[in-house]
């Protein structure tokens, strides 16, 4: 997802949204298991919203036909 308005979010709100800890968050992401952030300068990073939720989504359980 490349739209250009897609919002930034920073750690604490990734950490919100998510319910992970920072650790957990950096641990998922040195397995390729979480979205990587977007460099915002020398020292800041964010994510990208949608891909934040789009992670989410992809973990919620998938109800299976009877």
């Amino acid at each position: 997802m490349s739209d250009l308005s897609d919002k930034i979010i920073r750690r604490p709100d990734v950490e919100r949204i998510t319910g992970l800890a920072r650790s957990t968050i950096y641990d998922f992401m040195s397995r390729g298991e979480f979205p990587q952030p977007v460099k915002l300068g020398a020292r800041a990073v964010g994510w990208r919203e949608s891909n934040v939720l789009a992670w989410i989504a992809a973990r919620e359980p998938r109800k299976v036909a009877a």
